[in-house]
């Protein structure tokens, strides 16, 4: 088969979850009505986190850092799928898919490590509170966020730089929403064994490590839980964990599909699923998740447009 990419000339083929559906107008329909949810809430609980200085504390800037991460990973992914759809047109350049890999790599894995930042949070709160400010001070949030952005630029750049310099067949077709690696993988003329061990590697460094993490520092947590004396810290403190251990199911669960399992247990149709849910179901549902049962959260929200619906009218 004839190489194409060494001059960069062509692009590839993204034949995604709507290319693929029997009812492709109501799922896009559905993705569009999502993104929007998903800009709407992140959007809102950004507004709310920074301007109300009730929730100037590290719970609700990692939870703002979260936010942005969400929206900006559904944003990478989703208006190209549903304009490519709209407009029959589903090419993407080699630097486009290589920029598009590059921004979903940094996102997905700098969110793997918050969310295990946010654990240990809850962890510091719950079961140390005495040293909460202590342990919890404005540069080691700042640390925290730092160090997730970096390693995960550091990861996201050594794989896309090796994974586009091999070389493609002429059989462009991704069979994906997005570029990534395991369906570029596929598209390959040259053995892909040790890459593909390699990544499978990186997955289970950059995830069971953290999710192994996260799961201990629950434990913990639950054991301190029931041992409160009062029945309202006991409430707060297990919505507010529960909350955070649904997000963590949800973003776990799609990485490890992808990234952990071989990919004999999973087929592209099965890939091209969890992806939509991954990229655009998940990032919609997560600041509802942390906000709906959270009273400081809805009464910041309920003070800020409540201020900007009397400054407006008051204007008239």
């Amino acid at each position: 088969m004839k190489l194409w990419n060494s001059t960069l000339e062509s692009g590839f083929i993204l034949v995604g979850i709507l290319n693929e559906s029997g009812s492709p107008e109501l799922l896009c329909a559905i993705m569009a009505a999502l993104y929007m949810l998903a800009l709407i809430s992140n959007g809102l609980l950004l507004l709310v986190i920074i301007t109300d200085a009730r929730l100037h504390v590290p719970m609700y800037f990692l939870l703002g850092q979260l936010s942005l991460m969400d929206l900006l990973f559904t944003s990478v992914v989703t208006p190209k799928a549903i304009v490519d759809f709209l407009c029959r047109e589903n090419t993407i350049t080699f630097e486009g898919c290589a920029l598009q890999m590059f921004l979903a790599l940094i996102l997905g894995g700098a969110e793997d490590l918050l969310l295990a930042f946010m654990a240990y949070d809850r962890y510091v709160a719950i079961c140390h509170p005495l040293k909460y400010m202590v342990l919890m001070r404005p540069k080691a949030c700042w640390l925290m966020v730092a160090t997730s952005w970096i390693l995960a630029s550091l990861s996201a750049l050594g794989h896309t730089m090796y994974t586009m310099h091999y070389p493609f067949c002429k059989a462009q077709k991704i069979r994906h929403l997005l570029c990534e690696i395991p369906p570029l993988l596929k598209l390959v003329c040259a053995d892909t064994s040790r890459y593909e061990l390699m990544v499978y590697v990186m997955g289970v460094t950059f995830l069971i490590p953290s999710l192994a993490f996260i799961l201990s520092s629950y434990t913990l947590i639950l054991f301190s839980v029931f041992h409160m004396p009062s029945n309202e810290g006991r409430k707060k403190a297990l919505i507010t964990c529960s909350s955070h251990l649904t997000v963590v199911g949800m973003f776990y669960g799609g990485a490890t599909f992808m990234y952990v399992l071989p990919s004999s247990f999973h087929s592209p149709k099965q890939d091209n699923i969890i992806s939509v849910f991954y990229t655009i179901v998940t990032p919609a549902l997560n600041p509802l998740i942390y906000s709906l049962r959270n009273k400081e959260v809805m009464g910041a929200l309920r003070r800020v447009l409540g201020k900007h619906i009397f400054s407006t009218q008051s204007t008239f």
